[in-house]
């Protein structure tokens, strides 16, 4: 029932916003006000939004519940959680709309065993942002125009996520000086939002997609799949940004990629803490800010003892280096192009404005 619910929602939702791009709803300012702060920090708190909406879909479908009780373990409550990860952000997804990995209780701020009342203790930030997440949850629960809090929602989310679809350029048959001075200024360009470090990690498996079918070292390996921006290497059981395994599935090359930051001798040796249990026969730690000169010593001293002792050859190097290499060894960088802008298009890590950019610096050839 709550998927048929939110389905008949979202679709009427569609259909008041059209073609206007404008929200249509006749809510009183007083909360439409503390609907704009949620929605204005959809991104950045996406917990808040999950837990309003998951509060607004809960109250509708069962009115006797006091939502403000969001956990079992307080008195008279309902498992949030439990509605949200099965309903709520499942749904998020499949519409393109701000979502968390799991679920917006997994927000430190909002799990606490308390209620969501005006003396809730949770340190949600900006204050603007509680007290209008608060007010909202006052409103749900008063349980008075429920349809129209969640119209206005929808209609909002589906503006803001059509406005930042953007078809991404493809140009083709670029030289190779071109298509770095390319990457170099969409790596570099000031951002508002988090994301940019990813980009430099999108170009190297782009060009390592392009690779593993036409070099000869990588016969019989797999590329795995790209990880999550958000996945730390110990949950995953990977050792780099990027993975490339032998056909029994061992490591046999990895790639981890830094942004902005300067490789020394202390990231050499971090970097075989990760990979020092396996077999990799090759790791590259590659970084936009290059090499620290000062060392420089230190880094071939470390490089060296590491293949003294595992027999891995470490190699450090900038990042820009490594892709002039690569992009030479490939028969055709417009494939190289294609799988990165695909990357820019697929990976939930970047924002619009990461979208966007690219854009403006190929106009701008």
């Amino acid at each position: 029932m709550p998927n048929t619910f939110l389905k008949k929602a979202f679709d009427e939702s569609m259909k008041l916003v059209g073609s206007e791009d404008k929200i249509k709803s006749d809510l009183p300012k007083t909360i439409t006000n503390h609907l704009d702060v949620i929605l204005s920090k959809s991104e950045s708190a996406k917990g808040v939004l999950t837990v309003i909406l998951t509060s607004l879909v809960y109250k509708t479908l069962n009115p006797s519940q006091d939502i403000r009780n969001h956990q079992t373990s307080i008195d008279d409550g309902y498992s949030g959680r439990t509605f949200d990860t099965k309903y709520i952000t499942p749904f998020l997804k499949s519409v393109k709309f701000p979502a968390m990995a799991e679920s917006g209780w997994l927000t430190r701020s909002l799990e606490q065993k308390v209620p969501y009342d005006k003396n809730y203790s949770g340190a949600i930030r900006p204050d603007l942002l509680k007290s209008s997440f608060l007010e909202t949850i006052d409103f749900i629960q008063k349980g008075q125009d429920l349809d129209k809090c969640l119209s206005y929602l929808l209609q909002a989310l589906i503006i803001k996520r059509n406005s930042q679809e953007i078809n991404l350029a493809k140009p083709l048959n670029l030289p190779i000086s071109t298509i770095i001075d390319l990457l170099t200024k969409h790596f570099n360009a000031k951002y508002t939002a988090d994301g940019a470090s990813r980009l430099p990690v999108l170009a190297l498996f782009a060009a390592y997609e392009c690779l593993i079918k036409e070099a000869k070292r990588f016969e019989g390996r797999t590329l795995l799949e790209i990880v999550s921006h958000t996945s730390a290497d110990t949950r995953s059981g990977r050792i780099g940004d990027i993975d490339i395994v032998d056909d029994k599935g061992k490591e046999f090359e990895a790639v981890e990629v830094k942004h902005g930051i300067q490789i020394n001798a202390q990231l050499v040796k971090d970097a075989f803490e990760k990979f020092k249990t396996t077999q990799v026969n090759r790791y590259y730690l590659l970084s936009t800010a290059d090499i620290d000169p000062n060392e420089s010593e230190k880094i071939e001293k470390e490089i060296e003892r590491i293949k003294n002792i595992h027999g891995c050859h470490v190699i450090a190097n900038g990042l820009i280096n490594s892709l002039k290499y690569y992009l030479r060894l490939l028969s055709e960088t417009s494939e190289f192009i294609s799988n990165y802008v695909d990357l820019i298009e697929s990976d939930k890590a970047l924002k619009y404005e990461h979208k966007k950019q690219w854009n403006l610096i190929i106009s701008a050839m």
